[in-house]
């Protein structure tokens, strides 16, 4: 017989190229992992990985192998979908997934209320900068800041974000040919609003980076220099000041995602409209300039 948890670590390997990748993506140690293909190997009586250094690409029967597990991986996510929305009452536990400015900011902060009015409503948030996999049951719920792109999502426009050149008002007060900037880590340098900032800069420096919106923050708030943040974000501290730019800024269209078999659990359903009225106060689609 063959054990679903060798292949479920046999798909994984498949998914991300490598021992250790697969490891971090299960939550086990790479030898699980090894050791879990190998005993694949011994029941299918084949080589489905090639094993170096670095990495571990599948052989051709690997590959073939590996096709027809992600059918069964969707079968089986499609069977806790479905079981999710059968529940008849509003216990549960939901999963979300929303860039972790939103999810710390926006979100976290509603759980007392929602706990309140839904108590049998276990609430998971977690704030991430790559797009989480519903179809591996990484989520229950995303919020995404592109349209996905998967037919078989259940989707709805539900805010937008806007952005902001923010500073502690001492370092506003400086001649803004001698500013300097707090950016984004080096490997988010496509995000929006990077690409923004850069058109700012007109010669002058990035001298801090953080891979996180929230060591920006603390570091314009020290008074290291000036940011770009949600605007939700800068204009609800209270000791930071916007500063005009004579470039626009940027705007991220906000992307409530879901399978629609999730719609039918009542929980579900109450989450979503947690999320969808939050982030629609903070993120309205229209501004204040009546601008979508």
């Amino acid at each position: 017989m063959i054990d679903w948890q060798d292949l479920l670590h046999f798909a994984s390997l498949a998914r991300t190229g490598s021992l250790s990748a697969a490891a971090r993506e299960l939550g086990v140690d790479h030898a699980t992992v090894g050791r879990r293909i190998a005993a694949l190997e011994r029941t299918l009586d084949l080589r489905l990985v090639d094993r170096r250094p670095r990495t571990s690409p599948l052989t051709a029967d690997g590959r073939a192998i590996a096709e027809l597990v992600a059918g069964m991986e969707d079968n089986v996510e499609a069977i806790r979908r479905y079981s999710k929305s059968a529940v008849a009452g509003l216990s549960a536990a939901v999963m979300i997934s929303a860039p972790p400015s939103i999810a710390a900011h926006l979100i976290a902060p509603k759980a007392v209320a929602f706990r309140a009015e839904h108590p049998d409503i276990t609430l998971t948030i977690a704030g991430v900068t790559r797009r989480s996999a519903l179809n591996y049951g990484e989520a229950d719920i995303a919020v995404r800041m592109s349209r996905p792109e998967e037919s078989d999502l259940l989707v709805r426009r539900i805010g937008v974000m806007r952005f902001g050149l923010y500073a502690i008002p001492e370092v506003a007060a400086t001649p803004e040919d001698s500013w300097v900037f707090i950016g984004c880590d080096a490997a988010l340098d496509h995000l929006t609003q990077q690409t923004w900032l850069r058109s700012l800069l007109a010669g002058r420096p990035i001298v801090f980076r953080a891979g996180d919106v929230f060591g920006q923050l603390q570091a314009a708030l020290a008074g290291l220099g000036v940011v770009a943040l949600p605007a939700f974000l800068g204009d609800g501290e209270a000791a930071l000041t916007r500063l005009p730019t004579e470039i626009p800024s940027p705007t991220r269209d906000l992307w409530l995602v879901t399978y629609p078999d999730l719609r039918r659990s009542p929980a579900i359903r109450a989450v979503m409209d947690l999320v969808s009225e939050t982030i629609g106060r903070s993120c309205p689609l229209r501004g204040a300039d009546g601008a979508a």
